[in-house]
């Protein structure tokens, strides 16, 4: 069992769903979910995005979308990583809409509907520069042969085509229009051999936030709905959105030292005068970044106090400074509202907070279980 407190706020979630569904104007709107929706929880998070008027799912593995369906959903959910491996009996049968990014794919797709009475619901996607999943431009027409001629059988249907930007978190950078514009001639391509898309989708969280113009049919955000958008908000307001993320310990011992006592191992710290030290029952084994010593803060009664030395594996120390009211049993905020936020612990241990709350949330596995 984890010594931290890990909560999420679900109304927090749908309410950041409505935000964005605002921002989306026309297009639909579909809540990325996908590794356990960032640590949220994902049948949990599903139903709060559902609350909020998403009116699709969006995972990455197969076998989320047959949770979200065993966990009751039974609205529009896509599903797109993976190879010839994709279970797709599985998937066709659960009414899950397939994405297709190669021949191969697509083909194997194919063969499992010849058996079916259900032709499964298809997604092209292009690769526009991502350099990732995705056909290329070159080998597109090559797959929208083959999904055509299968079309006609009544063995698919060809529903949407989607790509995936590479740098929208940094709104105006060049490769956003490019990308963009290769889309745009994807799309044409499908469109001049009269494929009917039902959806074209492009705008991951960063572009809901920052490019209207890129919206399409559908929008995906992922991080921002749950409150972490990736882009800042020139108006300082978060762009309405709350972290539904929160994450705390507790002080289980306070104690006077003087001057020039080494904190931890290595003594990577050590008190500049006689103060009041607080040992935090949290470590890496829970989940607390190792590299976060000296460097992240936690809260403590609404004040900020930096990691005293090195993280352990079970525990860390905070300098509480002379004349604290901090008591054994306080509680500590690593992630809150009253305290840091993701972005903070991401700053301090030099990474992104998607990382952050996805291996916090990793540990809600470990209390469910």
């Amino acid at each position: 069992m984890s010594a931290l407190d890990i909560a999420v706020d679900y109304d927090a979630i749908a309410d950041n769903v409505r935000t964005l569904s605002a921002r989306a104007g026309d297009a639909e709107v579909m809540a990325v979910v996908k590794a356990d929706a960032y640590g949220h929880g994902l049948v949990e998070a599903g139903r709060a995005a559902r609350e909020g008027g998403a009116t699709w799912l969006g995972v990455a593995q197969p076998h989320e979308a047959l949770a979200l369906r065993a966990g009751g959903d039974t609205g529009r959910i896509f599903t797109w990583l993976y190879g010839t491996e994709v279970p797709a009996r599985a998937l066709i049968a659960a009414d899950v809409d397939l994405s297709v990014n190669s021949t191969e794919v697509l083909g194997e797709i194919i063969s499992v509907a010849r058996d079916l009475t259900v032709a499964p619901r298809l997604h092209i996607c292009v690769d526009t520069g991502l350099g990732r999943e995705g056909v290329t431009l070159h080998d597109l027409p090559g797959l929208i042969t083959v999904a055509q001629e299968a079309q006609r059988e009544g063995l698919i249907q060809i529903v949407g085509m989607w790509s995936h930007l590479a740098w929208a978190d940094r709104p105006g950078h060049s490769t956003i229009d490019l990308q963009a514009e290769n889309f745009r001639a994807a799309v044409l391509m499908a469109e001049e051999r009269e494929i009917q898309l039902e959806v074209r989708h492009l705008a991951n969280s960063a572009c809901t936030l920052t490019r209207p113009d890129l919206h399409f049919d559908l929008v995906r955000p992922g991080i921002a709905v749950y409150g972490l958008p990736p882009v800042p908000d020139p108006d300082g307001e978060n762009f309405g959105l709350r972290p539904a993320m929160s994450v705390r310990s507790r002080v289980i011992l306070v104690k006077d030292v003087p001057e020039g006592q080494g904190v931890s191992y290595g003594h990577e710290y050590i008190t500049p005068h006689r103060t009041t030290l607080g040992l935090v029952s949290a470590g890496y084994a829970d989940g607390v970044f190792r590299a976060g010593g000296n460097q992240a803060e936690v809260a403590i009664r609404g004040r900020r106090y930096r990691i005293a030395g090195r993280v352990c594996m079970d525990q860390f120390v905070v300098d509480l400074g002379s004349g604290t009211e901090v008591s054994e049993g306080d509680a500590v905020t690593l992630i809150g509202p009253d305290g840091p936020g993701a972005r903070d612990w991401a700053t301090a241990v030099d990474t992104i907070d998607y990382e952050i709350v996805c291996r916090f949330g990793g540990l809600r596995d470990k209390e469910r279980a």
